[in-house]
């Protein structure tokens, strides 16, 4: 039984071979332009959003502050990398299908059930990251809430590494269900009805994204791994009757 690790680890290998390279070049560009702005965006203002947070703490809480203030580093760090997925796979979202849909003819010898051309794949890659955006933002917007409020942010951290790996797992795997013309919603389907295979998938892709530089170059692996996942574990599974 193919698990997260092992996907990971040969859709890595899958991308780094001869042929297969030259898929993967833009994207770790995008990433790398990408982490660089963020990194430098939150280090210039890193000092002042934790002033403000621990002044928001009143005063009946004040004797947790030593607890408080490294879940506010926690919950940054896990929104930083969070938000630098969703941009980099916006932008990326093309290319990702693109390098999925090579993928899954060499390592399955399946051919995707896609006959849209590249041009047409290309733009609704773009729609249909929209389409998960409006999925994910208001549950995201949700939980950076709960991160602010004393007292229930102490299980923000968890709440936010649940719902990181869970949209791990909608962005990664979300590639080769598109090309397989599985619909947003059916996809969704077959990831809780896999739930387990899900989230591990979606946490291990959420570990390598708070590795520095690492992730960059992992990330097209977790591509290739996601092309295996939902060869091995998805595939099989049923759409949604329609009601």
């Amino acid at each position: 039984m193919l698990d997260a690790v092992t996907a990971l680890s040969r859709g890595t290998r899958c991308v780094y071979q001869p042929g297969m390279r030259r898929y993967i070049f833009l994207p770790i560009l995008i990433n790398l332009i990408v982490y660089i702005s963020m990194l430098s965006f939150v280090l210039s203002r890193f000092d002042g959003w934790l002033a403000h947070w621990m002044d928001m703490v009143p005063t009946w809480l004040e004797w947790l502050s030593w607890l408080i203030w490294p879940l506010f580093v926690i919950s940054l760090i896990v929104v930083v990398f969070f938000t630098f997925t969703l941009i980099t796979s916006f932008i990326a979202a093309p290319f990702y299908g693109f390098l999925a849909a090579k993928v899954e003819i060499q390592a399955t010898g399946r051919e995707p059930l896609d006959d849209r051309n590249l041009t047409q794949t290309a733009i609704d890659a773009v729609g249909r990251e929209f389409v998960k955006l409006a999925y994910i933002l208001p549950r995201a917007i949700g939980l950076f809430i709960i991160s602010w409020i004393p007292g229930l942010n102490l299980v923000a951290p968890l709440l936010w590494a649940l719902f990181s790996a869970w949209v791990m797992a909608i962005t990664y795997l979300d590639y080769p269900m598109d090309n397989n013309k599985v619909t947003f919603k059916d996809m969704r389907h077959r990831l809780a009805k896999r739930w387990w295979q899900s989230l591990t998938y979606g946490g291990l892709i959420t570990l390598i994204t708070w590795i520095p530089l690492a992730n960059l170059f992992l990330i097209p692996g977790a591509v290739a791994g996601a092309v295996l996942m939902w060869d091995e574990h998805y595939r099989g599974v049923r759409d949604i009757t329609p009601s």
